[in-house]
C-alpha cells in the first residue's frame, strides 16, 4: 500500500473526528486543519524518544491551541508512545491518558499543561530561553550536550489574549533562534469569523518584536511547510512565527472553514461524509500499519538518544565535575552545600534578631544560598530594588548575556510568572521572580498552572498589606493573601520576621512538586522570641511562638506577617489582666493543614475556644482555625492612602482592640 503525506495527515483527522464523536465533546476543528503541518514537523525535523519522555536533548513540542488535544495524542498514539488506541476511545473520560487538555504528567510526552490559551506560548519562551542557558553554561567546545529546538502550535486567541505580546516581546529582545512558532492563520475562533474582532497585522507586530516572519505559508501543502521550517531553523539571531493560512476542518465536506467545527462533534452523518472526502476506508479507530510504519519514532528516536549518550559519556570523562553538575541540575536537588548555608543564615538571624522588613530578610537570604545554588535564575518585574531578589553577584540577562541568572522582565507580571513556568518544567533551573503582592492578580492564573501542573517556581511577592501605606488601595493587597490560599498545591508564606523568611524560602528550595509564594513586609517587623523548638516547628507551617507563662492557656491568639508582633504585644497585656493566652504564628497555612491530627492539636488545642486570628487582609478563611466562637481582625474592605502606622491603628490593628476583642468573645 503506498501512503502519501496526505494519508499520514488524514490518520490524524479520522483519530480526532471519532475520539470527538465517542466521548460527545471536545474540539475536532484545529487537529483537522493543522495535521498537515503536525505530520512534516513530526516526521521530518522533531528529534525525541517515545521510549524516554525526559531526555535532556529532545526537542520539545508545545500545543499552545490545547483544546484541540486530540492532535497531539493522535501523534503520540502514531508515533510509539505509551498511549494505546483505547487511551485514545477514552478521551475526555474519568482517568484517562487523553484529557479534554493536554495535561502534564497524565500523558507521556505532554511537556506542559495548556488549555488558558497564550500560556502554552508563554511556556515555550520560557523553555527557549532555558535551552540556551543550559547550552551556555554546559557545551563545551566540540562537546555538546544542549542543543535543540522548541515548536509551539498556537493558533488566533493565543495570538489576543495579552501574555502573547509580554512574552513574545521578550522572546524577541533575547533572540532565541530555536524557538519556532506555527501560527493557525485559520480566520475562525468559537464566535465565528474574527475579523470584527481581531484585525491585527500579526506578521508585522512579529517583526516588529524582532522576530524573523515566515508569510502566507499554505497550511495544506506540505512541501511548502516544510520549506518553512528550513528556513526558520537556519535564523542564528531570531525566533520565527510561520503564519500558515489552514481551513478550520480541514476534509469536512459541510463545516469545514465555519465555526460550527470548532468545539463540537461532527456528528455521524458528517464523519461518513467527511470519511469519504478523504478517501478514508478504514472504519473507526482503525489505522493502517503502513500508516504505522510511517509514523513510528521509536527506532529513530532511540538512535538519537544512543548518539546523544555516547557524547555524554565522552564528556563526562573529560568534565567529570560538570558531567555530575548537570545530574544534580536535571534533578532537581539542591546542592549538599545548600543545607549548611540556610542552617548558617537561620542561626546568624537568631544571633543578630535584627529588627527588618521581611523583603530585605528574603534578600539577605537570597544573597546568603545563591552561591549553593548555581540552577537559581531570579528576576522581578521592574520592581528589582524594592523586591530585593537581585544579589550582588547576579549577571543580568540579555540579548547578548544569556549565561546570565538574573531577569529583568520589564512591567509583565503575566509573562513573567509563565516564562517562569516555562524554565522549571525544561528542568536544571529554580526560577523566582518578584513584584508587588497586589500584581499577584496580573499573574494568577499562571501560578495556578504553576500548582495544576506541580512544578517548583518561587514567586516574591513583596507590599504585603496595608503596610504599603502611601500608596494607597491600588497597591494595598486586602484579599490577595487568603485567595491565594484557596489555589491547591501552592504554598503561601506570609513570615514574620528574618527566620521564618529563611525557612519559607529553604521549604521552597527542597520542595520538587509545590511551587511556593513569599508574601513579604514593606516595613521593618522585630525578631521573634526562638528557640530550637520554634525554629524546628516553623517548617510545620504553624507553631506556639510564645504560651502562656503557666503554660495553661485560655485563649489562643493566631497571627501571621506584621501582626505577630501585634499578637505578642497583646498576649503581654492579657496576661497583666489575668487573661492567659498563648499566640501561634502561622507562617503557611497550607503546610500547617497537612501535619497530623496530634500535632495540629499540639498547636491550636481543642478545648481552647476562645481564640482570635490576626491579620491585616480579609477574614473569611481564618474561621476555619477560630471557630463559630471565635473572632478574626482582619480587613473586608479596601484600604487608604497614609502612612502605614496610621493605617494600622485607624483599621483596629492595636493592643487595644485586640484586648477588648478577646474580652467580649
Amino acid at each position: 500500500m503506498t501512503i502519501t503525506r496526505t494519508d499520514l495527515a488524514n490518520a490524524i483527522r479520522v483519530l480526532t473526528i471519532d475520539a470527538v464523536e465517542k466521548a460527545k465533546s471536545g474540539h475536532p476543528g484545529m487537529p483537522m486543519g493543522m495535521a498537515d503541518i503536525a505530520e512534516v514537523l513530526w516526521n521530518d525535523f522533531l528529534v525525541h524518544n517515545p521510549a524516554n519522555t525526559h531526555w535532556a536533548n529532545r526537542d520539545r513540542f508545545i500545543l499552545s491551541n490545547g483544546h484541540g488535544s486530540m492532535l497531539q495524542y493522535a501523534l503520540l498514539h502514531l508515533t510509539g508512545y505509551d498511549v494505546s488506541m483505547e487511551d485514545l476511545e477514552s478521551f475526555r473520560q474519568w482517568h484517562s491518558k487523553t484529557p479534554g487538555h493536554p495535561e502534564y504528567r497524565d500523558t507521556p510526552g505532554i511537556e506542559t499543561t495548556t488549555g488558558p490559551l497564550g500560556q502554552g506560548l508563554a511556556n515555550g519562551v520560557g523553555m527557549a530561553l532555558a535551552e540556551r542557558m543550559l547550552a551556555s553554561q554546559f557545551n563545551r567546545p566540540d562537546h555538546e550536550l544542549i542543543n535543540h529546538y522548541t515548536y509551539v502550535f498556537l493558533g488566533d486567541g493565543c495570538l489576543m489574549e495579552g501574555v502573547s505580546h509580554e512574552v513574545c516581546s521578550l522572546a524577541g529582545v533575547w533572540g532565541l533562534n530555536k524557538l519556532i512558532c506555527f501560527y493557525d492563520d485559520n480566520n475562525i475562533s468559537i464566535d465565528g469569523h474574527v475579523d470584527d474582532w481581531f484585525s491585527d497585522d500579526t506578521p508585522a507586530r512579529f517583526e516588529a518584536y524582532g522576530w524573523h516572519v515566515v508569510r502566507h505559508v499554505d497550511g495544506h501543502d506540505p512541501e511548502a511547510i516544510k520549506k518553512a521550517i528550513v528556513e526558520a531553523r537556519k535564523q542564528t539571531t531570531k525566533p520565527t512565527l510561520i503564519c500558515c493560512k489552514t481551513v478550520i476542518g480541514h476534509g469536512s465536506p459541510n463545516k469545514a472553514g465555519t465555526h460550527d467545527v470548532h468545539g463540537a462533534a461532527l456528528g455521524a452523518e458528517e464523519i461518513a461524509l467527511t470519511r469519504q472526502n478523504l478517501g478514508w476506508s478504514s472504519e473507526a479507530f482503525e489505522i493502517p500499519e503502513a500508516v504505522y510504519h510511517a509514523y513510528d519514532a521509536r527506532a529513530k528516536g532511540e538512535s538519537a538518544e544512543s548518539a546523544w549518550q555516547e557524547k555524554f559519556a565522552k564528556y563526562k570523562s573529560l568534565f567529570p565535575k560538570e558531567a555530575a553538575e548537570f545530574v544534580r541540575r536535571l534533578s532537581g536537588k539542591p546542592s549538599a552545600d545548600f543545607d549548611k548555608a540556610i542552617a548558617r543564615l537561620i542561626s546568624d538571624f537568631r544571633k543578630e534578631a535584627p529588627k527588618i522588613a521581611t523583603r530585605v530578610a528574603s534578600g539577605k537570604t537570597i544573597q546568603g544560598i545563591a552561591a549553593t545554588l548555581p540552577e537559581f535564575l531570579g528576576g522581578s518585574a521592574d520592581l528589582t530594588p524594592s523586591n530585593n531578589t537581585r544579589w550582588k553577584e547576579a549577571i543580568d540577562v540579555g540579548k547578548h548575556r544569556l549565561m546570565g541568572n538574573y531577569i529583568h522582565y520589564g512591567v509583565r507580571e503575566f509573562g513573567m510568572s509563565a516564562i517562569m513556568n516555562g524554565v522549571a518544567l525544561y528542568g536544571g533551573f529554580l526560577p523566582f521572580g518578584g513584584t508587588f503582592l497586589i500584581f499577584s492578580d496580573y499573574s494568577r492564573n499562571a501560578i495556578r498552572m504553576a500548582a495544576l501542573m506541580g512544578i517548583r517556581v518561587v514567586y516574591v511577592m513583596t507590599h504585603d498589606s496595608i503596610g504599603l501605606g502611601e500608596d494607597g488601595p491600588t497597591h494595598q493587597p486586602i484579599e490577595q493573601v487568603n485567595s491565594l490560599r484557596l489555589i491547591p498545591n501552592l504554598h503561601v508564606w506570609r513570615p514574620a520576621d528574618a527566620v521564618e523568611t529563611a525557612i519559607a524560602w529553604e521549604s521552597s528550595v527542597k520542595l520538587e512538586r509545590t511551587p511556593s509564594l513569599l508574601a513579604l513586609s514593606r516595613q521593618n517587623l522585630p525578631a521573634l522570641p526562638h528557640t530550637d523548638e520554634t525554629v524546628a516547628n516553623t517548617h510545620r507551617g504553624g507553631y506556639v511562638i510564645k504560651d502562656a507563662e503557666n503554660g495553661k492557656a485560655k485563649g489562643i491568639l493566631i497571627a501571621t506577617g506584621s501582626e505577630v508582633e501585634l499578637a505578642l504585644a497583646a498576649q503581654a497585656k492579657l496576661a497583666e489582666q489575668g487573661h492567659p493566652v498563648r499566640v501561634v504564628s502561622m507562617p503557611c497555612m497550607d503546610i500547617f493543614a497537612a501535619q497530623d491530627a496530634a500535632y495540629q492539636e499540639s498547636v491550636l488545642p481543642s478545648h481552647i475556644t476562645k481564640r482570635i486570628a490576626i491579620e491585616a487582609g480579609s477574614t473569611g478563611l481564618w474561621y476555619k482555625y477560630v471557630g463559630l466562637h471565635g473572632a478574626v481582625i482582619g480587613i473586608d474592605h479596601f484600604g487608604a492612602s497614609a502612612p502605614a502606622p496610621i493605617l494600622f491603628e485607624k483599621f483596629g490593628f492595636t493592643v487595644d482592640n485586640v484586648v477588648a476583642r478577646f474580652q467580649a468573645l
